[in-house]
């Protein structure tokens, strides 16, 4: 009896096992299957990098390098006793710049967890290292860091990325999108120890990154930064700003800030620091705004070149408040309303035409309104618009008090006049010529011209800025010196300009120069700013090899006329 019952009993585990067998491989068979895909069917992502920011020559200003993840499985760490390895866990936590007990600690609070990074972006050598270590439950992710060959000199206009390389600043932010690819995804099959054994099949096709490239042309932005870093220092400023504008096709080639920090370094940054001054802060512009004025003067008729505006005796009251110059300069033309910087010349301009009639020509020349470059921070500076303006506040409106614009803002302007009078957008992006949006015409190219012309005497010996003279090129330009404004009025410091354009003949490059807060004896707009104005102007021309030009009167406006294709 004991026999049958053994032999039966051993017979029905058979039976079932057969049975089990056949349920699952013939009349089920799917489930099988689907328990075999859970434990070897995986998803396998493949990075794109973030594509590359370039000057308009081709010089990288921003690229991707790879670099890897050290990552680590709480739970594999703790089933295979990793820990215990007292020699591997020393020099792994020597790696990532932890005590081993904190680490080790770390990891056993959840054991449970699969995935948990112990340091991003290591080097290739790091990463064979830890590779080498051979620590179960440790493994290394591949991922790319953001560099910046250009390190400070570009810093703010660029920007960075963070740590999942999606922009924070300057252009990376801007153009995040654009930079930035999307990944490829694949169903694979993995063996256990986590090989790939077969590529099944697409599951997403990626997008690869475009590339981007900038207006900037990095000698020109180097020799821009160096200039006014020196000049920072040496006036022990608070900051400065550099913007140089190609005239015809209002292109940003260099736009330069101090201070600035290493993107490279993340530990040492300041956010301060990190601010693109030439977009973002905005100053009274003083007496580089008076061209502006004597330009709208002569579009409406109010005023003819050859009109003298007796000055004297060197103040005027308006409205209760007074209206002086730095002494009586008595009967002045309008060149040397310009060149001697008259306060009281330009506000007799202006007390002239409407109040409308002056805000709609600043309006017109960019201030108040956004430049183009499409950059995040951008200011639009103050433009008032109120119904009501006394003399007082007309005049100082005159010579730059009362509004507010940007060190881009200041270029642009000056842009427009080198350029005929005609506005291009600001643009940070490298424009073909026969891409080059329709210019918009401010005012008269008789006018623009006939004010550059007044302006090209500004570094001789009646002149301002006889600091910013060029060896074999005219520069036009003008100074400014403002107060800055505090509550109630205004205070002791100062911001001080320049902004010009060479050659005067046949502009090509317009330059802002602002120096904010200079400290010493010397303040003034010609001292301060013109120097750096002359050394950056001159080594930018000829970076560019545009030759010292003296044309025959007869056809000066006929080559300014020349656009895109006829600069030299």
């Amino acid at each position: 009896m004991r026999y049958r019952f053994v032999v039966f009993a051993l017979c029905s585990v058979f039976v079932a096992i057969v049975a089990r067998a056949a349920y699952i491989q013939v009349i089920s068979p799917d489930r099988l299957i689907n328990e075999g895909d859970m434990r070897s069917l995986r998803t396998q992502t493949h990075e794109v990098q973030r594509g590359l920011i370039t000057d308009r020559n081709g010089e990288m200003l921003a690229v991707s390098v790879p670099v890897e993840a050290i990552w680590a499985d709480p739970k594999v760490l703790n089933q295979r006793h990793s820990f215990d390895d007292k020699r591997r866990w020393q020099a792994l936590a020597e790696v990532i710049d932890e005590q081993p007990e904190a680490l080790a600690a770390r990891l056993k609070a959840n054991p449970k967890r699969r995935f948990v990074y112990l340091k991003r972006q290591v080097t290739p050598a790091l990463a064979r290292y830890v590779r080498e270590l051979r620590i179960p439950g440790i493994g290394l992710k591949p991922e790319s860091r953001r560099y910046y060959p250009a390190g400070e000199i570009t810093a703010q206009l660029v920007g960075i990325t963070n740590i999942d390389d999606k922009g924070l600043e300057g252009v990376e932010s801007q153009y995040d999108n654009w930079l930035t690819g999307s990944a490829s995804k694949m169903k694979v099959r993995k063996s256990r120890d986590g090989k790939v054994v077969e590529n099944l099949s697409v599951i997403e096709e990626g997008e690869n990154p475009n590339d981007l490239k900038l207006s900037i042309d990095m000698r020109l932005q180097s020799l821009a930064y160096r200039e006014l870093k020196k000049a920072t220092e040496y006036h022990m400023a608070s900051s400065g700003s550099i913007v140089i504008m190609d005239v015809v096709t209002g292109e940003v080639l260099a736009m330069a800030n101090t201070p600035s920090y290493n993107p490279n370094q993340r530990s040492s940054m300041q956010s301060f620091a990190m601010r693109n001054r030439a977009i973002t802060d905005t100053f009274e512009p003083g007496s580089t705004i008076k061209p502006l004025v004597v330009a709208t003067a002569l579009a409406e008729g109010v005023v003819k070149p050859d009109e003298v505006i007796n000055t004297s005796p060197g103040w005027r009251r308006i409205g209760g408040s007074i209206v002086r110059d730095y002494r009586n300069l008595g009967k002045l033309d309008l060149t040397h309303v310009l060149l001697k910087s008259s306060n009281m010349g330009t506000a007799n301009l202006a007390l002239r035409m409407d109040v409308e009639t002056v805000l709609n020509s600043y309006a017109g020349f960019g201030l108040g309104d956004y430049s183009g470059v499409n950059l995040p921070g951008e200011s639009t500076g103050v433009l008032s618009r109120r119904t009501r303006w006394s003399d007082f506040e007309r005049a100082t409106l005159s010579f730059g008090y009362g509004l507010s614009a940007t060190p881009l803002q200041l270029a642009k302007v000056y842009a427009i006049l080198g350029n005929g009078g005609r506005k291009h957008p600001a643009s940070v992006l490298k424009v073909r010529a026969d891409q080059l949006p329709p210019a918009e015409q401010v005012v008269p190219e008789w006018v623009a011209d006939e004010v550059v012309t007044m302006l090209s005497g500004i570094t001789g010996p009646e002149g301002t800025a006889k600091q910013a003279h060029i060896d074999g090129y005219t520069v036009a330009g003008k100074t400014g010196t403002s107060r800055k404004a505090v509550a109630g009025g205004y205070g002791d410091d100062y911001v001080t300009y320049f902004a010009g354009l060479a050659p005067a003949e046949r502009p090509r490059l317009a330059m802002s120069v602002v120096i904010n807060d200079p400290k010493g004896e010397q303040y003034y707009g010609g001292t301060v700013a013109a120097p750096v104005f002359a050394k950056v102007m001159a080594g930018a021309l000829q970076m560019l090899n545009v030759a010292p030009y003296t044309p025959k009167p007869s056809v000066r406006v006929a080559a300014k006329r020349g656009g895109v294709n006829d600069r030299s």
